[in-house]
């Protein structure tokens, strides 16, 4: 599963989603979701302190050592789930949130454990698919939902991920979305941008 989930969230097209949202990261990091690390190189060394690498998955922090070592930044491992960050209250800069929020069981609590340690003023910067606005995409996304949730280890096609982050206590000040291209409708539309803890 490590490999295959490298595989499908480093191709070329979902690369250049996340070189819209990283390099706007700035000071101490927390990365939800690490996976890896295929989002270090789009780091903006100059502006980065060091990141706190959340990533439950002994085998994709295995994957990621190539990238973690040559990282031009500290690289923290946190060996916990996204509902469970080992961090004091007010302590990072920045969020990123990258192809995570489809899997997490608990979004909720997750939300509010990335929102209770961003110090004020800080930003959650995200990029994920989720539910299409096309009510036949939606159709789709709803009766695959369940095989490839259990194919695709935990991962929800349909999770309206605007009202997710919304419903967590952040406000969106900055979202794009679109299909991306080259990807199925069903598996490719997708929400980018920044918000603030309300």
């Amino acid at each position: 599963m490590p490999h295959l989930l490298h595989l499908a969230c480093g191709n070329k097209v979902v690369d250049r989603q996340r070189a819209a949202v990283v390099p706007e990261a700035r000071g101490r990091v927390l990365e939800v979701g690490m996976g890896s690390g295929i989002n270090i190189p789009h780091y903006d060394p100059d502006k980065v302190e060091l990141v706190w690498g959340l990533e439950p998955s002994e085998g994709m922090r295995r994957k990621a050592r190539h990238n973690v070592a040559g990282a031009p930044f500290e690289v923290r491992w946190l060996d916990f789930p996204g509902e469970e960050i080992p961090l004091e209250d007010n302590s990072a800069d920045t969020v990123v949130l990258t192809y995570t929020l489809c899997t997490i069981p608990d979004w909720n609590r997750a939300l509010e454990q990335m929102r209770r340690v961003l110090k004020p003023g800080g930003q959650l910067l995200f990029c994920e698919h989720g539910t299409a606005p096309d009510e036949s995409v939606r159709k789709w996304q709803d009766r695959a939902n369940p095989l490839w949730r259990k194919m695709a280890g935990g991962c929800n096609l349909n999770r309206p991920i605007p009202e997710l982050i919304e419903h967590g206590g952040f406000g969106i000040h900055r979202m794009e979305t679109g299909y991306l291209p080259k990807v199925p409708r069903w598996a490719g539309f997708n929400y980018w941008g920044a918000a603030v803890s309300r």
